[in-house]
């Protein structure tokens, strides 16, 4: 293992071996706001591509805390919603690897996914892109594997922040988060039990979770229309998520990883 030009890590397993380089993405924004979907569009897309749920990180159920105020489980709150020691080492693991531990397991398959279709001709023409990038870069030696980290709360740790490569936000009106998350049935925690939301649970819980996590990251504290402050999170790619189809969210981030991959 060692550590390339560009800073990322480069994982030799053998002689004849081809040196890895790991890049990580992350992807975050509020909940319901598309970042699974745009992450599962990715790894269609990206040869040697893995999805990590940061939601697979949760504590076990009976250690979520109690909200102060409303007395319900608070999934939400960024200081306990996640075991961020336990995020933050498998993220520098699979940097220094190149390999998702095998003992890794993730329930977000037992979650409903509404199908956001992106155009047929998009996807196939960046997956020729990657492919043909792949394939120069066998020939050099090399190969990329392509972390896509999936999270409400990324951009809340730093020790996160700092393993990412790549740093995609996806925001949307809170009206319109409000109403995608009231159409769900639940949420399966990482044990695999149900968790549906309690009465008022986003207007009490979740929506102020999500200002207080990334409040600090746009000017004057505006996580609805405010630019990002470039202090915390440096290089934020902001996507207005009502402004453009999914499509063309992915071709926008596609260029970008296509850039970031020939640094």
């Amino acid at each position: 293992m060692s550590t390339g030009a560009n800073g990322d890590t480069v994982y030799n397993s053998g002689p004849r071996a081809l040196k890895t380089r790991v890049i990580l993405i992350g992807i975050g924004g509020a909940t319901c706001s598309g970042k699974t979907t745009l992450a599962k569009h990715l790894r269609r897309i990206l040869p040697n591509s893995v999805i990590i749920h940061q939601d697979d990180f949760a504590p076990p159920q009976e250690l979520v805390p109690i909200h102060p105020k409303w007395n319900v489980q608070d999934w939400d709150a960024p200081s306990g919603a996640i075991d961020w020691p336990r995020l933050v080492s498998f993220l520098r693991k699979v940097k220094n690897t190149g390999e998702i531990p095998p003992d890794h397991r993730s329930h977000d398959h037992l979650n409903e996914q509404k199908d956001v279709p992106v155009r047929g001709e998009t996807e196939r023409w960046w997956r020729d892109a990657f492919e043909r990038l792949e394939l120069e870069m066998k020939g050099e030696g090399q190969k990329i594997v392509w972390g896509l980290v999936d999270g409400f709360l990324l951009y809340w740790n730093q020790d996160v922040i700092d393993q990412l490569d790549v740093r995609v936000f996806l925001r949307v009106p809170h009206d319109v988060l409000k109403h995608r998350r009231h159409e769900r049935h639940g949420y399966h925690t990482a044990e695999g039990s149900l968790w549906r939301d309690p009465p008022h649970y986003w207007e009490q819980i979740v929506y102020p979770a999500y200002i207080e996590a990334h409040s600090g990251i746009f000017e004057g504290g505006d996580v609805e229309n405010g630019n990002s402050t470039g202090h915390k999170v440096e290089n934020l790619i902001l996507i207005q998520g009502l402004e453009m189809e999914m499509s063309d969210v992915v071709e926008k981030c596609c260029s970008i990883l296509l850039e970031q991959a020939k640094r």
